[in-house]
């Protein structure tokens, strides 16, 4: 097996690494799949096992939330085509969710190599709970890894992901548990000139010229 410690894992702002996989949905290329469109990837250890049951479910429920955010998921785990859709039949049946988003099938374990999944102190066979937060334009943006016991929390990865679009989209930095509606950091002064301004800014909420807030429109 190559070697898969944290060095040859893929790092914030790095192209996200393309691909080809088999998937619940059908052939994928990730960089088509990518294109125009957020990717949230995530990787669970195991189907028919009972926590990634419940995160993958909750992925399911909120699909839809996650379309109307430009959005896209991707599942994967190391268990065959076979293995997955009797999974997501089996889910369905029980739960009346269905998991209908593309899952790849990595029994060759290539992705979750390529994307740093497999962390052999936690399990040699099984992917660690990794989420990838990619861009429309391919770039790795933010990187969550859980390890095999403890599930994620959806909350958090919505957060996150309005978190990063709310940057983009306003040039500016969140604080400590920013939620939608909360007010955004300035970026500090970098002259003297703009410390100035800052100072005699009335508009902004301010602790001191290095720390202020604004309001979102």
């Amino acid at each position: 097996m190559e070697n898969t410690d944290i060095k040859t894992m893929p790092r914030i702002g790095e192209k996200a690494p393309d691909f080809e996989a088999i998937t619940t949905a059908g052939p994928i290329r990730f960089s088509e799949y990518n294109k125009g469109s957020w990717v949230v990837m995530f990787s669970h250890p195991a189907d028919f096992t009972p926590v990634c049951t419940t995160e993958m479910s909750a992925f399911a429920v909120d699909k839809e939330w996650f379309a109307q955010h430009n959005t896209k998921l991707l599942g994967l785990s190391i268990d065959s085509i076979h293995s997955h859709l009797a999974w997501v039949n089996n889910v369905r049946e029980k739960t009346q969710v269905y998991m209908d988003f593309p899952i790849i099938a990595d029994l060759d374990m290539k992705v979750a190599q390529l994307y740093g999944m497999l962390h052999p102190e936690e399990s040699m066979t099984a992917a660690v709970r990794a989420v990838f937060f990619i861009d429309p334009k391919g770039t790795i943006r933010l990187l969550m890894y859980y390890p095999l016991n403890v599930g994620r929390n959806m909350e958090e990865i919505q957060r996150a992901l309005i978190a990063l679009q709310t940057v983009d989209a306003n040039n500016c930095a969140l604080p400590v548990n920013w939620k939608p509606g909360d007010k955004a950091i300035v970026p500090p002064p970098k002259t003297l000139e703009q410390m100035e301004e800052r100072i005699a800014n009335t508009e902004y909420e301010k602790v001191d010229f290095y720390l202020a807030k604004r309001s979102l429109n």
